[in-house]
């Protein structure tokens, strides 16, 4: 190996240096971007974004609205933490009404929660992201360092301990409990043919309660997400640039289980009548 310098025309930054500004020539050239991504060994969608976004050179893609964003931003989470857990004020089931509106809390409250962890965590990942390529004379830099700080010191307040899991596995819990609903009904009837019945009965009116409850639960969380957060954080990802998208939260997972166990209850009928007929 050579103790001579290398030249400067041979250096690898000065490579990287000359393949962004002619990728920044190219960005809106799609055919020209195409060979370029096949010089490099990729493409597609994705690498698409990765090469865009490696030719960005700026910091911030709207500085002069970036602290504008933030504040936005943490207002609106302070909204949905300090009102999206609240009880669902929509539902009224007449006598049921107090129940069902506790039940449904119970699941509003784990996928609020941890949009608002998901949500803080994102934010300062982002900044500290952001902080390590901005440069030590980017008149925006210390706007960004107090913008973390600011995410940092409120973190604690919002990562409040709320387990996702319970309420997750609550379908998967009510529908392990068929069988013993099935042998209860039918000890209780002494193997008669009606236990099994009444057995399958309850069994069904439980999963689809579940279910109703946990699916309004979800519906209620994700409207009052999207009502208060989702757009300053999209406005917040927008000012900042070239950072992919906001976090999303869990109401998906938990609609998912709901139908889940929707499922579960319709097959209750068929395998209640299925036992009837077997044993009886």
């Amino acid at each position: 190996m050579s103790d001579r310098p290398p030249d400067d025309d041979s250096l690898i930054i000065d490579e990287l240096g000359r393949r962004m500004a002619q990728l920044r020539l190219l960005y809106d050239d799609d055919a020209a971007t195409d060979e370029i991504l096949n010089d490099l060994g990729g493409q597609g969608r994705v690498e698409r974004d990765i090469v865009r976004h490696l030719a960005n050179t700026r910091t911030l893609a709207f500085p002069e609205r970036f602290v504008d964003a933030h504040r936005v931003a943490m207002h609106a989470l302070e909204v949905l933490a300090r009102n999206g857990s609240r009880p669902p004020s929509q539902l009224s089931l007449g006598p049921l009404t107090g129940a069902v509106r506790y039940l449904a809390q119970q699941a509003i409250r784990p996928i609020v929660r941890g949009h608002q962890g998901q949500v803080v965590d994102s934010l300062r990942d982002l900044y500290t992201r952001r902080l390590g390529w901005m440069p030590a004379d980017d008149p925006y830099r210390m706007v960004v360092i107090r913008a973390r700080m600011d995410v940092e010191r409120a973190a604690p307040s919002y990562k409040k301990r709320t387990s996702v899991l319970p309420t997750a596995l609550a379908g998967g819990a009510a529908a392990s409990s068929v069988a013993q609903i099935f042998r209860g009904g039918a000890s209780a009837a002494f193997g008669s043919r009606g236990g099994l019945v009444v057995g399958g009965l309850v069994a069904f009116v439980l999963l689809v309660a579940v279910s109703w409850v946990v699916l309004h639960g979800a519906a209620i969380a994700r409207r009052r997400i999207r009502l208060s957060l989702d757009r300053p954080l999209g406005a917040l990802w927008e000012t900042v640039g070239w950072c992919g998208r906001p976090p999303k939260d869990n109401a998906r997972m938990f609609a998912a289980v709901a139908i889940v166990v929707t499922v579960v209850g319709w097959l209750v009928i068929p395998v209640a009548a299925l036992l009837v007929f077997a044993v009886f």
